[in-house]
This record gives structure tokens, C-alpha cells and sequence, in this order.
């Protein structure tokens, strides 16, 4: 069986594997200090209140028709 080696796969094969180690040695855990429970903010309460409001009109709407 021959092998063939044009120049065009060796670059492929050598800038892959360099990606590949390059990616995986800075590729480090996150910080374990970070509290992962965010607490609900005011936005979210504005956006849970207009959702409401949008409900309650539509269901208005098609009372009324």
C-alpha cells in the first residue's frame, strides 16, 4: 500500500494538530469561587409583569369580540 504525502495534507495535518494542542493547553476550569445562583434582579420582575399584562389584554380582546 503507498502512501501518498502531498504538501497540501502534511499542512493540514500539522496546522490541525498545533490547533489542537494550542486549544487544549489554554483551555483551563473555571473559577471555583463563583457563586452559580444568581438572584432574580428587577428586570426580570419587569419582564414577568409585562408578560402578565400582555396575557391579560389578549384574553380581554377576545372577551370582548
Amino acid at each position: 500500500m503507498r502512501i501518498v504525502r502531498s504538501p497540501f495534507k502534511i499542512l493540514l495535518v500539522s496546522v490541525s494538530l498545533i490547533l489542537f494542542v494550542a486549544f487544549s493547553v489554554v483551555a483551563q476550569p473555571g473559577d471555583p469561587a463563583v457563586d452559580p445562583d444568581v438572584p432574580i434582579t428587577g428586570i426580570e420582575i419587569l419582564v414577568a409583569l409585562g408578560g402578565m399584562l400582555g396575557v391579560k389584554k389578549l384574553i380581554a380582546r377576545k372577551k370582548s369580540n
